[in-house]
């Protein structure tokens, strides 16, 4: 019989707030992510987006490397998955309670990217007025523009230090077989990581277009200004980007859209 969140008899409590603050705490570390009763054990933990290099290697047919990952290599996936979730994919009732999936890279065959799919659900979903939607748009893109350069300074570092990891492989005394494939595997992960994030942000511009063009027609307000000027600027960065990975299987995958 799976194990229930169970209600909690609360005394000596006299302060309203932090009466809501035990309840909450209680709620959020009871009953996280998962099914109700099943608390989800990849809710939190240093490396939980470790998975992001496996899934770009393994979806090329490259091994993954079974080095620990350093702080940096971790920031940079902590610091990918935002820009490689699509964008208002998830309520933020879910976000709070764990509702955290890995996903399928770009080099997936049965990856079928659609543009429509993003404005659909904005258009579709609830809103009190429409000019809420253009808001939802423009917060999109404006945390994506955020989330920007945060990125492409910690894909810097990663990249600048695994350029001195491939030239000191040359002088490493008594380099084995297995170090060399793990040092390998790593630097490739690294540099498909961060192609990985270069393809997903043409996805979102791509998105982001139709459904201000969509939201245009359907109902017309003068703040699509607004977000027509955020996603030019979004795709002015996305076009010039700070650091250009150099292709690890042979070619880079590009969206058209």
């Amino acid at each position: 019989m799976p194990e229930m969140c169970l209600p909690i008899r609360i005394t000596g409590i006299r302060s309203l707030p932090a009466l809501l603050l035990l309840v909450a705490s209680t709620a959020l570390g009871g009953c996280s992510g998962g099914d109700f009763g099943r608390t989800r054990g990849d809710f939190r933990n240093d490396d939980m987006h470790r998975w992001l290099g496996a899934e770009a290697t393994g979806s090329v047919g490259l091994t993954a490397s079974q080095f620990q990952l350093t702080e940096n290599e971790r920031q940079l996936r902590d610091l990918a998955y935002p820009l490689i979730e699509p964008p208002h994919s998830r309520p933020a009732w879910k976000s709070v309670f764990g509702d955290y999936q890995p996903l399928p890279s770009p080099w997936r065959q049965k990856v079928v990217f659609d543009r429509t799919t993003y404005g659909r659900a904005l258009i579709d979903e609830p809103h009190r007025s429409h000019t809420s939607r253009y808001q939802q748009l423009i917060e999109d893109v404006r945390n994506d523009i955020v989330r920007f350069e945060p990125f492409f300074a910690s894909a810097a570092r990663v990249i600048e230090l695994d350029r001195k990891r491939n030239a000191s492989l040359k002088m490493v005394s008594e380099l084995s077989p297995r170090e060399q494939a793990d040092a390998v595997a790593r630097m490739e992960e690294n540099t498909l990581i961060l192609q990985w994030v270069q393809q997903c942000l043409e996805r979102r511009i791509s998105s982001y277009r139709w459904a201000l063009e969509r939201l245009v027609i359907q109902t017309p307000d003068n703040i699509a200004a607004d977000a027509d000027r955020l996603i030019g600027e979004l795709a002015a960065q996305t076009a010039n980007p700070p650091l250009a990975a150099q292709p690890v299987i042979g070619r880079a995958v590009t969206v058209k859209g």
